[in-house]
């Protein structure tokens, strides 16, 4: 995520007329910097990008959480998203994921996944997996991407759904097997790989997108402007080929169409929350 803002506001901020500075919080899945933003003053001047997480899936994982997305944001505009690849480990001979749903099925909890934690987005890529498929596999949680990826070298876990920026090295390299992408059409990045549906499995798709908040409030003068500068920023094609090169989809939809979307996201995944029994840890 912070490459992500990095480069939206080197995009954004000429547009604006004014530089923009990045201050990192993280904790609790993304929610102490969203909680921030939520009770900052709705003058525009402070801003977040919200992950997938922190804007939809906290509400239903995270109990008490500080903050009602659907009350105290303001999607300004979805920016970027990108979807999860599953990948194989090594020494694990399954050559589709239609030969690996038949092995979990044969023998239910005979084989583990890897995430980045409970309730991040490569966890509820394979819960929703699990559901669509009707399939038992262990889950095994690690303290982000680049230890989930180690385990996977190390043959300690036999699969995993990553973000596929994270992926393209070790895929290109042969290190990691993909087997399906979480997206609707294959991506430019990985031409070969299909997605999950075109491998056997509909209704997998995950994106872990990003999009540009604001607190509840804001007058609505600005946050048009806000919204046309982030749409300009993504317009230019060199903004446009960092995000795609890192495997991101650029997106750049206005505040009604991200607020829309955002609503659906967070029943989805509230759902997934629900019959899977996720919990933070």
């Amino acid at each position: 995520m912070d490459n992500a803002a990095r480069l939206l506001a080197q995009a954004m901020g000429p547009l604006l007329g004014q530089p923009m500075v990045i201050e990192n919080r993280s904790g609790a899945g993304g929610a102490v910097g969203i909680d921030s933003v939520a009770k900052s003053s709705p003058d525009g001047l402070t801003l977040a990008l919200g992950s997938t997480g922190a804007v939809a899936v906290n509400a239903s994982l995270i109990p008490n959480l500080a903050y009602d997305p659907r009350r105290d944001l303001l999607p300004i505009g979805l920016v970027t998203g990108v979807p999860s690849l599953l990948v194989l480990r090594p020494g694990l001979a399954l050559d589709s994921l239609a030969v690996l749903l038949d092995q979990a099925r044969r023998k239910p909890g005979g084989l583990t996944f890897g995430s980045t934690g409970p309730g991040g987005t490569p966890h509820l890529a394979a819960e929703l997996m699990k559901l669509r498929a009707g399939i038992d596999m262990v889950h095994v949680a690690y303290r982000g991407a680049a230890p989930a990826i180690t385990a996977l070298l190390a043959n300690e876990v036999d699969c995993a759904f990553l973000d596929l920026g994270v992926l393209l090295p070790y895929v290109r390299e042969g290190r990691l097997r993909p087997l399906g992408l979480t997206a609707a059409e294959r991506s430019p990045a990985l031409p070969a790989v299909p997605t999950m549906a075109e491998a056997g499995l509909p209704g997998v798709e995950v994106e872990n997108w990003y999009a540009l908040i604001g607190p509840a409030g804001i007058p609505p003068d600005r946050v048009a402007r806000l919204a046309g500068a982030m749409q300009g920023a993504m317009a230019q094609p060199e903004t446009a080929r960092r995000y795609t090169d890192q495997g991101m989809r650029i997106i750049a939809s206005g505040p009604e169409p991200a607020a829309s979307f955002i609503r659906a996201e967070m029943e989805k995944w509230a759902e997934v929350v629900k019959r899977a029994d996720i919990r933070p840890d």
